[in-house]
């Protein structure tokens, strides 16, 4: 996953956010370890301090924890990273269905052209 930021909300939000997404896809495994906070800012290309202030967020909700003197772990509740994607997936569709209604499609147009998009994919 490449590290994307815009200049539209703080970089250790959207940082945060993206460490979440490698949680909810798998990519950071439950009980996994995480890559250190040096190793996270040099593939982020951002000062540790934002590293640092982005993971005490992600621990502030249960997603990751700190074993003194190890490193930091993704949870091994996968409850919490359900809630997590199931958050994340409702984030996504609301920016999503927003954006083409703000564009004046219809709510009924988006789901049928999401249904069939859905069945394509079956093909």
């Amino acid at each position: 996953m490449t590290w994307d930021f815009t200049n539209e909300r703080p970089i250790f939000q959207q940082l945060a956010d993206q460490i979440v997404q490698k949680i909810i896809s798998g990519e950071y495994p439950p009980g996994g370890r995480m890559d250190t906070v040096r190793d996270l800012a040099m593939m982020a290309g951002v000062n540790p301090n934002t590293v640092q202030r982005s993971l005490a967020e992600i621990e502030n909700r249960g997603l990751i924890y700190t074993k003194r003197g190890d490193g930091r772990y993704v949870t091994e509740e996968t409850a919490l990273i359900q809630k997590a994607k199931a958050l994340y997936l409702e984030q996504k569709t609301r920016e999503f269905m927003d954006s083409l209604r703000n564009s004046g499609i219809q709510t009924e147009e988006i789901l049928a052209a999401v249904a069939r998009l859905g069945e394509k994919k079956g093909e």
